[in-house]
C-alpha cells in the first residue's frame, strides 16, 4: 500500500480517536481501516461499496441485528 494516503475519519468519531473507521481512496480503490488497527486495510471498488450501501438502505442485512 502506498505511503501518503490521506485517511479521513468521520466527524462523529470520539475525541481520543480510538476505534474510529477511517476511509481513503487510492488508485481507484476505496480503503477502510480501524484507527486502533491501522495495518489491517480492507479494499473495495466504488461499485461494490455503492451496491452494499443500497442493500443496507433496502434492509437486506437487517436479519443480522434482529
Amino acid at each position: 500500500m502506498a505511503d501518503g494516503i490521506k485517511w479521513q475519519k468521520s466527524s462523529f468519531s470520539g475525541g481520543g480517536g480510538e476505534q474510529c473507521l477511517e476511509t481513503a481512496e487510492n488508485n481507484g480503490q476505496i480503503l477502510f481501516r480501524e484507527s486502533d488497527n491501522p495495518d489491517l486495510i480492507i479494499t473495495t471498488s466504488r461499485e461494490k461499496l455503492a451496491a452494499f450501501i443500497l442493500g443496507v438502505k433496502a434492509g437486506e442485512f437487517d436479519h443480522f441485528v434482529n
